[in-house]
């Protein structure tokens, strides 16, 4: 639905439009950039890379290799949707901007990890409040920079979900019964 609104101008561009730049350059800037390269790939990856080591090493090697794929995934869907949409930037005349491909690496790299590392933790959820807070700390932060109108985001969200969900279920489909 809302790949559909960017493609036909539809009645939701107008509100994210003006919220957009309603938000753009509001915080104080060092910490929204911060905010914003929690997304960048040197970031988040390695983050991910070092989950996927732990979890190799602990022997949820299939786990691992699917995160790994999972990762790899996220240009290879969000690149074609970038070019798809070809929607404009908040501040640029630049296009390319939907969806925030630093929001789905963010959302992918940091919940991946989460799922790897969760099943060798007392409290595994902690793992899983990490990514959240890193996930919307990027999004925030890409949109209070301008780099990102907030239905670039949203997207983003829906785009790393689905990956998430099937990350999730195929680390689960390996494991035996306890």
């Amino acid at each position: 639905m809302l790949t559909w609104q960017v493609l036909a101008d539809g009645p939701l561009l107008d509100p994210d439009e003006r919220l957009g730049l309603e938000l753009a350059g509001r915080g104080p800037a060092p910490l929204t950039e911060l905010f914003a390269d929690l997304g960048n790939m040197q970031v988040a990856v390695p983050v991910l890379a070092c989950a996927v080591l732990v979890a190799w090493f602990r022997r949820a090697r299939r786990a691992a290799l699917y995160a790994v794929l999972t990762m790899a995934a996220v240009p290879a869907l969000v690149v074609p949707l970038k070019l798809w949409t070809d929607r404009q930037g908040p501040l640029t005349e630049a296009t390319g901007y939907y969806p925030s491909g630093h929001t789905t690496t963010a959302m992918v790299a940091y919940g991946a990890a989460a799922l790897l590392l969760s099943p060798h933790l007392k409290r595994s959820w902690v793992t899983l409040v990490a990514a959240v807070l890193l996930t919307a700390a990027t999004s925030v932060g890409l949109v209070l920079r301008g780099y990102h109108w907030p239905l670039d985001v949203v997207a983003a969200w829906c785009v790393g979900g689905v990956l998430l969900l099937a990350l999730r279920a195929g680390s689960r489909s390996g494991q035996r019964p306890k």
